[in-house]
């Protein structure tokens, strides 16, 4: 059985993304508020105002839509955690066959989605933050993954 561990940034993006190639938030589109009025996410909307999204910290983990894999708050409620090592330009010059930094050496992670207390800017599936890695904070938490196994093939001559 795999062992459950952080994701890397790459696996991150993607699963945030739920399929959406070239959306800017999780939930597919341009908008953080919904055509009914609604906020999308929990974070901060305005300077200062930690509450007209309807929260001041935190809130329950289905208070929110899912994205199309079913991954509920990939954006905003807290900032994640993963496991690769923050380089300010690794995300735009890194190779795309191996874009994952892990330097031991390099004690500030990556951290991904924006939390309750960040601005829209730090909703978005491309944006990223870095904190140091023997920190703990209230707007930070994590999800872990495993890696698949996959199933034998049986190929008949």
């Amino acid at each position: 059985v795999p062992f459950f561990r952080l994701p890397s940034e790459t696996e991150w993006e993607y699963a945030a993304r739920g399929g959406l190639q070239h959306s800017k938030y999780p939930w597919g589109g341009p908008y953080i508020i919904s055509d009914k009025g609604c906020f999308l996410a929990n974070f901060k909307p305005e300077r200062g105002d930690y509450t007209a999204d309807g929260a001041l910290y935190t809130v329950e983990v289905y208070s929110y839509n899912a994205n199309n894999y079913g991954l509920y708050n990939m954006a905003g409620n807290v900032s994640e955690w993963t496991e690769t090592s923050y380089n300010p330009t690794s995300y735009y010059f890194s190779s795309t066959l191996n874009p994952d930094v892990k330097d031991d050496e390099n004690k500030r992670k990556v951290i991904r989605g924006g939390s309750w207390k960040d601005v829209a800017y730090f909703l978005e599936v491309s944006s990223r933050d870095y904190e140091y890695a023997d920190t703990a904070r209230s707007y930070i938490g994590f999800r872990t993954v495993q890696d698949y196994t996959g199933t034998k093939l049986t190929i008949n001559k």
